[in-house]
């Protein structure tokens, strides 16, 4: 690792850096996200091209995390975070001003690409200006910064659809957050500054790369070739993680979809996911418990089978006359669900990462979990096109249960649960 952390680092010496700016977008793309399909529906898209315009941002995503790791590598942290946030209002003032399905669809990608970009400046961020020994915590608090943001968004989303009578105008919050972020980035001393004081006082080349910039150059460099020699357990386990992602993204996409399709308002629906929201974030630490405690197989199976219920639930309840009731209950329960299984990619990533050189294969175990999740919106858009969306719910409950099956499986194999008094 190239830096060289100071014994008297300060948590606080990079918190606001760190995390303002991160809670800043996180809420921002938590407000859009739940009204994406809700949008597309009302500038005339059928229900299943809504949903392919959802997925759109998660394709965005995928295909971010080609480019992203070579150019946070080129330009820095910082910059990437900042550049990634100004691509990203392009993208939603697109979204503010389309005149059709088709236009929407192309801001929604533009703002997939830059959050791509900018989740990885963000991780690499803290990767360099964050000591190796209190870096755990500092990923795990940024892990709960996120879904802190997916919990307050949407409840500013409703009240600004509330008040202006547009649901266009949800996108105007997310402008405000990279807004935000951006002048955070700008204002606030950068890290970098202070990281090359620590080298020359330490006799270290001011122009060396930083680690976070070495971890995400080396994620991205050979990607494919990564995939290549880690395929046994890409194939194995990470058939898993990418039914973990996919099962995740999927929710992001059928509940407002759910929504429109038995008449929920649209500021209806933002309060209700901002209330599920508030379930999954309530829950991120006792997830990291329960991995610590009884091993990761007690976080991932539950969680799996719970939103596998969840989906199939939801399948069975289009149209009954209590659909309603039955989408605020069965969207706590996935969020319950997916609360549990908070960090499980992350943790079973670093589990089976080479210590001495662990950021090529969590590139490509990354690019795995990414993969489902962009999969899993495309799926639910075709089923809905080609049969209905109740199939498309019924079909990720069944693919949950593999999943879970899968995860039963190998995980014991690849991550054995090691107990407390032997570690």
């Amino acid at each position: 690792m190239t830096s060289t952390p100071s014994p008297a680092f300060s948590f606080r010496s990079v918190a606001l850096s760190a995390f303002l700016p991160a809670a800043l977008f996180a809420i921002g793309e938590g407000a859009i996200i739940p009204i994406i399909p809700v949008v597309a529906s009302d500038l005339g898209a059928t229900l299943p091209f809504a949903a392919f315009v959802a997925a759109l941002i998660l394709v965005g995503e995928l295909i971010g995390d080609v480019p992203s790791g070579w150019l946070v590598s080129r330009i820095g942290e910082r910059t990437a975070m900042i550049s990634a946030a100004l691509v990203s209002i392009v993208g939603l003032l697109t979204c503010v001003w389309a005149p059709n399905e088709w236009v929407l669809a192309g801001g929604v990608l533009l703002i997939g690409l830059s959050t791509a970009v900018f989740a990885l400046a963000r991780h690499a961020f803290m990767t360099s200006f964050v000591p190796v020994e209190v870096r755990a915590r500092a990923l795990s608090s940024l892990g709960g910064v996120f879904r802190l943001g997916y919990f307050v968004g949407p409840f500013l989303a409703a009240g600004t659809i509330h008040l202006t009578g547009s649901t266009q105008s949800a996108f105007w919050i997310h402008v405000a957050g990279c807004l935000g972020a951006a002048v955070v980035l700008l204002v606030l001393r950068d890290p970098s500054e202070v990281l090359r004081e620590r080298r020359a006082a330490a006799a270290v080349p001011v122009d060396a790369p930083t680690a976070g910039e070495e971890e995400v150059a080396k994620e991205a460099e050979g990607l494919f070739r990564t995939l290549a020699r880690h395929r046994g357990v890409l194939v194995k386990l990470g058939s898993g993680a990418a039914l973990i992602g996919a099962m995740r993204a999927g929710r992001q996409v059928i509940l407002p979809l759910w929504a429109v399709s038995i008449g929920i308002s649209a500021p209806q629906t933002a309060l209700i996911i901002g209330i599920a929201g508030a379930v999954d974030f309530a829950l991120f630490y006792t997830s990291g418990q329960i991995m610590d405690r009884w091993g990761r197989l007690w976080s991932a199976v539950p969680s799996m089978v719970g939103l596998s219920i969840s989906y199939l639930a939801l399948s069975l309840t289009h149209d009954l006359d209590a659909r309603g009731g039955w989408f605020v209950a069965v969207a706590m329960f996935m969020s319950l669900a997916n609360g549990i299984g908070s960090g499980i990619l992350m943790t079973l990533g670093a589990d089976l990462a080479d210590r001495a050189d662990p950021a090529p294969f969590l590139g490509a175990w990354r690019f795995t979990g990414d993969a489902g999740s962009a999969a899993a919106p495309l799926l639910i858009s075709g089923l809905t096109a080609v049969v209905s969306i109740s199939l498309a719910s019924g079909v990720m409950g069944v693919l949950g249960l593999v999943g879970a099956v899968i995860l039963l499986r190998y995980v014991p194999r690849y991550s054995p649960h090691v107990p407390r008094e032997l570690r």
